[in-house]
């Protein structure tokens, strides 16, 4: 078999990108962004494409990359603050945005990942989110049907991965990366440490390899994305 790993992110994207393509990335704030396979990306000057993820990075980092490359089109996210360049598109029509509750955005990558087509939910009736959607009564409650995200491609960054895939993400780095994980048809992960064969506790992955398609290891940047300090008594 094959081996999923690689020299590098450009190699483990290779063949795998093209013009209007829909990629789900993981990442939590600047927390477990894949930012290597983000790099790989804006370097092979793909474009139109459409990105599902819980944000879209900062100005000079994560999705924000791409955004200052105009390779994104569309966003399909939850939350977008902390992005000028963002914002500076979104207000002047340059680039379509889907908004979704945070819960609802996981739900969906869950969902298109266990090949569920939609579901409903509670959440965002009432509001702009329920705009041309589905209604639906249970039990007397109105809820509003959501497909599930089926992406080209997911890109994902984990704590440490072993050569078959199988992935620990470390802390809040979690939130978003499995889900984002499950729902590609193909799965590039990026990972700190690739340990052997044996060397993680069954019991502690977080993500089979089964999901897992190609691994490269690299050297990331430590983002805190709102540093706060107290004064000196």
């Amino acid at each position: 078999m094959r081996s999923k790993v690689y020299a590098s992110a450009a190699e483990a994207l290779d063949g795998l990108l093209k013009d209007g393509m829909t990629i789900a990335a993981g990442g939590f704030g600047l927390c477990g962004i894949p930012e290597l396979l983000i790099a790989a990306i804006r370097d092979s000057g793909v474009k139109d494409l459409t990105v599902a993820s819980n944000n879209a990075g900062v100005d000079d980092f994560g999705l924000g990359l791409l955004l200052q490359t105009r390779q994104i089109r569309k966003m399909i996210s939850s939350y977008v603050g902390e992005n000028a360049e963002f914002m500076r598109q979104y207000l002047s029509g340059e680039l379509e945005l889907e908004f979704n509750p945070q819960g609802t955005l996981a739900e969906r990558m869950r969902a298109g990942g266990a090949g569920i087509p939609g579901f409903y939910t509670r959440t965002g009736v009432g509001t702009v989110i329920a705009e041309g959607k589905e209604h639906k009564e249970f039990d007397g409650v109105t809820y509003i049907l959501e497909r599930g995200i089926v992406a080209d491609l997911s890109i994902v960054k984990a704590w440490k991965g072993d050569p078959s895939g199988n992935l620990v993400f470390r802390k809040t780095a979690r939130n978003f990366n499995p889900p984002a994980a499950t729902c590609g048809r193909v799965c590039v992960a990026e990972v700190e440490e690739i340990v052997p064969l044996g060397g993680l506790d069954p019991d502690a992955i977080h993500l089979p390899g089964i999901y897992v398609h190609r691994l490269v290891q690299g050297r990331h940047e430590k983002r805190i994305e709102q540093r706060t300090v107290r004064k000196r008594a």
